[in-house]
């Protein structure tokens, strides 16, 4: 986790809010924490069009299960898990946004360790 994340001052905002909310595990608490402090903070129509943020389809790798699964990530207020339609702040959304196609993140979730890599991003 060498570069810096990419996030809406909104998101840098909802995301620091989680944390401070206790949403997420010590071990994500400390990375999210860590990537705030150098995150790069841009305005919505400056963020580049291969980051992963809200309102984006996303195709992620996971090294670790060798599976891939796209994902649609939205506003917490639009999710519709029947419509394949998850929330920005749910566990694979936190460990995913800010980064850019090609990224390869390992990161602790609540079932253990795992390794993804950022395969597409486009936007809904």
């Amino acid at each position: 986790m060498s570069k810096n994340v990419i996030l809406t001052t909104g998101i840098y905002d909802m995301i620091k809010d989680h944390v401070r909310r206790k949403k997420v595990t010590a071990a994500e608490e400390e990375l999210l924490l860590l990537e705030l402090k150098s995150a790069e903070q841009v305005l919505r129509r400056d963020l580049p069009d291969n980051i992963v943020t809200v309102n984006k389809r996303v195709k992620i790798k996971d090294h670790t299960l060798n599976k891939e699964k796209e994902y649609m990530f939205v506003a917490t207020s639009k999710k519709n898990n029947k419509k394949g339609k998850l929330s920005i702040l749910c566990d694979v959304a936190v460990a995913t946004v800010g980064r850019e196609v090609g990224d390869i993140i390992n990161w602790p979730f609540r079932n253990g360790e795992r390794k993804l890599e950022i395969l597409g991003v486009e936007n809904i």
